[in-house]
Parts: C-alpha cells; structure tokens; sequence
C-alpha cells in the first residue's frame, strides 16, 4: 500500500492532475460575501484580452487553448485556482489545514490529500464550491469538449470523464470519487460550447462571433449560467472508498448541531434535486444521500 501510494504521489507530481480537496462543511453558516461578481470579472477580462490580441487565435479551438492557457495550465492547481486563493477580491472561508474533514485519518487511507492539503472554499451564486472546481471546469472541462467534438455523444466524453474520477486523478489516489468533480467537469464542457454555439447556455446567444476576420464578443460570461447546488460537496456528496467511508460518516455527524441551527444552509429541494439528476444523469453519478446532514443525522440520532 505505501509503495503504491508513493508510486502515484510521483506520477501526479509531474502530471496535469487535479487541485487541492476542498470542506464545504467547516464554518458553513459563518456570513460570506458572493463572490460571483469578481470571477466573472477575471473570466470576461480573460476574454476581452484574448480577443484583443494583436495577431487573436485563428479558430476555435486555438481560442478554447488560450483560455485554457491563461486561466487552466499543466500542473497541480491551475491558474484560475492559484488566483481565487490569493485575491482579496474573492470572500473565503476559513479552512485550516489540520481541522478539515480530511486531517486526523491516516496517511494509508487519505493519501494524496493529506500531503497537499485543503483548498479553499467561497461562494457564487448563493452556492458554496471549492477552488479544485475551477481547475476542473476549465481544464478538465476541456478535455470533455474535445472528446465531445470527436464523437458528439456526450455520455462517451461523460463515461471518459467519470473513469478518471475512479482512478489515478481520484479515488485510487484520494480515496474519493466526486460527484461535484463530474459535474464541473461538464459545465466546463458547456462552457466552451457556448463560446461559439447558441442556445447552449438557454435563451443565450454563444458568447463570440466572427466578423470579418475578427473575433467580437456578443456578451459577458457569467458563472450563475453553470453553478448550482451539485457543485457543492455538502449538498452533492463525494462517494468515499472502503476505507474512508466510515471515518468520513463520522466525521460528519460531528455537524449535526450546525445542521440543527440552520437546516435549510445544509438540504437541497426535493424539486431541485431531481431536477439536477435527471439533468447529470449521463455523468455516473452515485448516489451518496446518505451522508447528507439532512439523512446522516436524522439516522444517527
């Protein structure tokens, strides 16, 4: 087991892989500031500058890598992320390192996680997501929209995406399989369609357009069009392996008071929830329930 987890430490040392684990339970009903305003400024500012360039990139998918290029990159934590965890524009909650949901469990079972840490989480559009989803939005979102282009079947690219969840980017590595990865992962996909389709984004007209030669931007990105409670490891729980599973439950029955103050900060619509469901439903989600505070409490009291 420890040659095996220090095996994949190397290979994830030198490959483009996922960020930091995030804990969307620690200090959840602290007030925090939305923080949709300035992602959408650095997104749109991104853009602006991209289509400004003197000699602007040629096509489409010369557009998708400068994006990629400036905001994703090929390492640990992408631009995007190292941006949010530095910027005082961007409200976060206080995680530290060693009282998250994954400090205290040992190293055999967490693995990865314990030797990069917590990343951090903030909110937009009234949702609570952690900074590893915008690394996997933009770049693993883009390597959904590539095999979508070769195939156009997106529960192909989906079934891809998911396989990279269950192995060395996640739970062989981490111990968990995320839900909210998957999901990002897609919106990130959409999010490159709707630079150049319309309608992707409903009601909306694709956010560039050719015009003689020259790319013009119609309208503003905005993150409200892709983030919903599915992003959120609270609402949308990870699936966690043998190993962690019971140390994770229990760990999160230690919430059940915050739950008790405030219920409605910890459940998603019943309405809501099928709805995101059934949209997701070509992604492998699993169904994890169960260890919402809603169920995991009312069961373990």
């Amino acid at each position: 087991m420890i040659r095996a987890l220090l095996a994949a430490c190397v290979l994830l040392a030198a490959s483009p892989a996922r960020g930091y684990e995030t804990d969307q339970h620690h200090n959840r009903l602290l007030p925090l500031a939305d923080s949709t305003a300035a992602l959408n400024d650095k997104v749109n500012a991104t853009l602006r500058e991209i289509v400004a360039l003197p000699r602007p990139p040629s096509d489409e998918g010369a557009f998708m890598q400068a994006i990629y290029h400036r905001l994703g990159g090929l390492h640990w934590v992408d631009r995007i992320e190292h941006w949010v965890m530095e910027s005082p524009d961007v409200a976060k909650l206080s995680t530290p390192r060693y009282s998250s949901i994954y400090a205290g469990h040992p190293l055999w079972v967490t693995r990865v996680t314990t030797l990069f840490g917590i990343g951090a989480t903030f909110k937009v559009d009234g949702v609570l997501i952690g900074s590893d989803k915008l690394g996997h939005f933009f770049s693993q979102g883009r390597k959904f929209y590539r095999r979508w282009l070769r195939s156009h079947d997106e529960a192909s690219a989906a079934a891809r995406s998911a396989y990279t969840e269950r192995a060395i980017f996640g739970q062989m590595t981490t111990g968990d399989y995320s839900n909210a990865d998957l999901v990002a992962n897609y919106e990130g996909h959409r999010f490159y369609r709707s630079l150049f389709e319309d309608g992707i984004v409903p009601g909306k007209v694709a956010i560039l357009r050719r015009e003689e030669g020259r790319w013009v931007l119609q309208r503003d990105f905005d993150w409200a069009d892709h983030v919903n409670p599915y992003w959120d490891e609270a609402l949308n729980p990870n699936h966690y392996d043998r190993w962690l599973n019971p140390r994770m439950r229990e760990r999160f029955l230690h919430f059940c008071d915050d739950y008790r103050i405030d219920p409605q900060q910890w459940t998603i619509s019943p309405e809501e929830d099928e709805r995101l469901r059934s949209h997701y439903a070509t992604l492998q989600l699993r169904d994890t329930s169960d260890l919402r505070l809603p169920n995991l409490c009312r069961a373990g009291a």
